[in-house]
């Protein structure tokens, strides 16, 4: 577990040097001029020398390295900058809207579970019966309708018809509801058919078989043998999905205008805001690797077999 442990830290660092980097460099290559929207050159008349004299203020007048060094050695002491369009620390934003942005994703995946688990156990119960189709059919519908799609539609029905719920804004858990919902069911129909063919492919293992041949009841088998031996391929997608599923998240966030930190950073592209972009990139980076990170870890513990394969190799 050590070598395990220091080979995931090693790679942390690899990765953070190589995201910081592309990052860095292709934010710098994007057309638009920060200092023109801050100087708002549409709207004020501003001299020339009042464009270099800013540009020159902010570094940007300085070969590419040696700016990506500066950023880099301030976040090596936890300093993300500041924002361009507000003033404010850029860790200080982050933190403002990552807890929304949190909120949603995992409301979006408990509705998700709540989609999947059942659906997907059913129509592996019930192969080929009127369930399982109708389990498909499903799936297949829910996979080809985009998610902003499916906002539109909520909120039409139950945001201006049926005058139900809130379309947006973060105001308690009831605001939650439509944004939790048009994403949880734009990502339940991958792992429906996912799961639904883990457990098909689970329950015609030998184990089962021997399981059957003991005595052991049926939701016994199911729940503590097949389910559990179905899990690592779900966990496995979930984790390589997961970059989509925040991708999603900032989607949402501005079909319903909730405050999280998708939608800021898209204010942010706006704006030509570089710290806050380059901050979320880092935060939203990190995140995807240690929840994959995770995903490792826990496959070890949910697959038997390999845990054998590295007893043998040790």
């Amino acid at each position: 577990m050590l070598s395990i442990l220091t080979r995931k830290f090693l790679e942390v660092l690899f990765f953070i040097m190589f995201i910081t980097f592309i990052s860095f460099l292709f934010i710098r290559l994007t057309p638009g001029d920060p200092v023109l929207t801050i100087l708002n050159v549409d709207e004020l008349s501003v001299s020339q020398e009042q464009v270099e004299a800013l540009r020159e203020d902010m570094g940007f007048n300085k070969p590419l390295l040696i700016q990506y060094g500066h950023w880099l050695l301030n976040f090596v002491q936890l300093d993300f900058g500041h924002s361009y369009a507000t003033g404010q620390p850029v860790m200080d934003m982050i933190m403002m809207g990552l807890p929304a942005t949190l909120e949603l994703t995992v409301g979006s995946l408990i509705v998700m579970l709540a989609i999947a688990v059942p659906l997907g156990s059913v129509s592996a119960l019930y192969r080929n019966s009127w369930i399982d189709q109708v389990s498909r059919l499903l799936s297949i519908f829910g996979a080809a309708i985009p998610s902003f799609w499916l906002g539109l539609i909520f909120i039409d029905l139950f945001g201006v018809r049926l005058n139900w719920l809130p379309t947006m804004g973060r105001d308690g858990y009831v605001t939650l509801i439509l944004p939790a919902l048009t994403l949880g069911l734009a990502i339940s129909s991958v792992y429906v058919r996912l799961l639904r063919s883990s457990l098909l492919d689970s329950l015609s293992q030998e184990f089962i078989r021997a399981a059957r041949a003991r005595g052991l009841t049926e939701r016994r088998i199911f729940f503590v043998h097949a389910f559990r031996h179905s899990l690592p391929p779900v966990i496995t997608v979930f984790g390589v999905s997961l970059g989509s599923l925040i991708g999603g998240v900032v989607v949402v966030e501005v079909l319903f205008a909730y405050p999280g930190i998708g939608k800021m950073v898209v204010d942010a592209i706006r704006q030509r805001d570089y710290p806050l972009i380059q901050g979320y990139i880092l935060i939203m980076g990190v995140i995807v690797f240690m929840a994959n990170t995770c995903v490792d870890l826990s496959y070890r513990y949910l697959n038997p077999e390999m845990k054998l394969k590295e007893r043998e190799n040790s």
